[in-house]
């Protein structure tokens, strides 16, 4: 199986379930952060830069690192961080 089939298997599986963590969702797809990491000052500073509960990301690239749309700021951050944030995948609807 090739790396493109390795990242649309996943992807499906984030879009057929409620919750997922954010670098299984697709590059490109609309997010609504739903859970953070139970670590106190971890999540304190995932929301001072703008990654709270509610908060509506674009998943903007997922290889090295996770890059995220946060209104008009790009973030990365570790793909072990972006694996402890659960988010929902949005409809283009709302994603827009």
């Amino acid at each position: 199986m090739t790396v493109a089939s390795d990242s649309i298997r996943l992807s499906d599986q984030c879009e057929a379930h409620a919750l997922c963590p954010l670098n299984r969702a697709r590059a490109g797809a609309s997010v609504r952060i739903k859970r953070l990491p139970e670590s106190t000052e971890i999540t304190m500073r995932l929301r001072e830069i703008g990654l709270g509960e509610g908060q509506v990301v674009k998943l903007v690239s997922s290889q090295t690192m996770v890059v995220c749309q946060v209104c008009t700021a790009r973030l990365a951050i570790g793909v072990a961080l972006a694996e402890t944030i659960l988010v929902e995948p949005l409809p283009l609807a709302k994603a827009a």
